[in-house]
């Protein structure tokens, strides 16, 4: 099993305001890009998505349980499909700190299988680094997530 490799320190990414990860995955990009794009299967990796169209300029939604301040809505639209190399959308948290971000998937084949890159910028920093060290927590699960469906598909 292939896990992600952060690229920045700790204290690098605070500094920039992102999260950037990097993993090899021992699987053809098709099948990544399927599981970046299909909305079942976003939902079983990374959060209970709806309206989940890859037309840039839709509006979806990426649903979690609320906490104190935050119904547990993340709002979102697609910005760039890049068939089988790139998918980047908003992701905006409306609660008492008001996250607006990107999220950018890469995709570079590999003589192996898919070099995958996710990166999630645009924390206002220092008022999100609350939210930025909960965010880096909560992708480090999602791509373990994600990299075991993409091994029992």
């Amino acid at each position: 099993m292939t896990t992600p490799n952060e690229r920045l320190s700790g204290d690098a990414e605070a500094a920039a305001g992102a999260i950037h990860l990097e993993l090899d995955l021992p699987h053809a990009p098709e099948k990544v890009w399927r599981a970046l794009t299909d909305p079942a299967l976003v939902s079983r990796w990374l959060l209970p998505a709806s309206d989940f169209t890859l037309a840039v300029g839709a509006p979806f939604t990426f649903t979690t349980d609320p906490h104190p301040g935050w119904d547990g809505t993340i709002n979102c639209r697609m910005l760039e499909v890049e068939l089988l190399r790139v998918l980047r959308y908003t992701w905006v948290v409306h609660d008492d700190r008001g996250i607006d971000t990107v999220v950018t998937f890469s995709l570079q084949p590999t003589a192996s299988g898919t070099h995958l890159s996710i990166a999630h910028t645009g924390f206002q920093l220092p008022a999100h680094h609350g939210a930025l060290k909960g965010t880096r927590y909560g992708w480090s699960l999602m791509t373990g997530r994600l990299v075991s469906s993409l091994s029992s598909a």
